[in-house]
């Protein structure tokens, strides 16, 4: 398959091309504000079955529906409560997405045989463009292979999908860099299922109590069904081994000297580097989760590009927009972390 690149022009040459492969039954690589994501027509059970195919995704593994304007809620779920309005309010367009009773619009494959449907509405110009121009809701997870980073450049995306897809519309780099958090809102009090670029401090300053869902920092529990995308045991990891490591800059350094050989490699802040001796890649600063979940994802691309197959990593914060990046990082790792006392 040819895969068409496409960059947004004062013309919208790009955008209407795009809609135009959506309407068509296409498969398109978006970018959002959050990473990219490989979009179709999500009311269509045969286009959204080659996002499932193109990316090698388990079938159990649901999707996210996205749309541009509010109102384009109410044809895919039963019920849009209050809590949904307020939070599409305040965080919409942005990245957060509802979990919410699906209505049979929705095709099986999209909520992965479940009773709901994932919806939000996101901020990237580029995006919301070709929503509005396809008329259509879009389907759309991330757009790489299964497991692996996601991307958050269309370099990315071409390294992954070339061949798979149809076209890559490029539009830039992403600002968020992780993808958007996931509340369910099916049940009497709201549960965070992953954590994203709304914090949990924002949804609670909304709805007051949110609970916050175990699997966020832990893996599934055996034969547990995933609720939301991103849940899943292992995720977003490289093709290097990655263990975490809980502790001072220092202390890592020192556990990390106790290591040598030509394929190990160092996941730490900016500054940080002259801590080891092995080879590093930096993943933001310290103090500022949002660096970190701008830089992660390309980051754990370059420790493949370096022939990483042992990567130690310096565990963030998680405060704020740090959970995300912990999430990421430990599913990243198979939950393979280690606390230095």
């Amino acid at each position: 398959m040819e895969t068409l690149l496409l960059k947004p022009s004062e013309d919208n040459t790009a955008i209407r091309k795009a809609a135009e492969l959506l309407r068509q039954g296409g498969i398109v690589a978006i970018p959002t504000e959050t990473v990219y994501g490989l979009a179709a027509n999500a009311l269509d059970e045969g286009a959204v079955n080659r996002i499932f195919k193109a990316k090698g995704r388990p079938q159990d593994n649901p999707l996210i529906v996205h749309i541009c304007e509010f109102d384009e809620i109410y044809p895919l779920v039963r019920k849009v409560p209050p809590a949904a309005k307020a939070l599409a309010e305040t965080f919409w367009p942005g990245p957060l997405t509802l979990v919410l009773p699906r209505s049979d619009k929705i095709p099986n494959n999209v909520s992965a045989g479940l009773d709901t449907v994932a919806v939000r509405m996101p901020s990237h110009p580029v995006a919301w463009a070709i929503i509005k121009e396809s008329g259509l809701p879009l389907a759309a997870p991330s757009a790489n292979i299964s497991g692996f980073p996601s991307p958050t450049a269309a370099q990315h995306v071409q390294d992954d999908m070339t061949g798979r897809i149809d076209a890559i519309v490029d539009g830039g780099e992403c600002e968020v860099g992780v993808e958007s958090t996931v509340l369910s809102l099916t049940g009497e009090v709201p549960v965070l299922l992953r954590p994203g670029g709304v914090t949990l401090a924002q949804l609670e300053s909304v709805l007051g109590r949110v609970e916050v869902n175990e699997a966020v920092l832990n893996p599934l529990k055996e034969g547990e069904t995933a609720a939301s995308p991103g849940m899943r045991h292992k995720h977003y990891a490289p093709k290097a081994e990655i263990t975490v490591i809980k502790g001072s800059a220092s202390q890592i350094a020192e556990y990390v000297a106790a290591h040598t050989g030509n394929d190990l490699a160092v996941l730490c802040f900016e500054g940080d580097e002259h801590l080891f001796t092995l080879p590093t890649v930096t993943f933001g600063r310290e103090n500022d989760a949002f660096s970190q979940a701008r830089g992660l994802f390309g980051a754990l691309r370059r420790l493949d590009e370096l022939g990483a197959k042992q990567v130690f990593a310096c565990c963030p914060s998680q405060e704020g927009v740090g959970l995300a990046v912990c999430n990421r990082l430990f599913r990243a790792a198979e939950f393979r972390i280690i606390e230095i006392r």
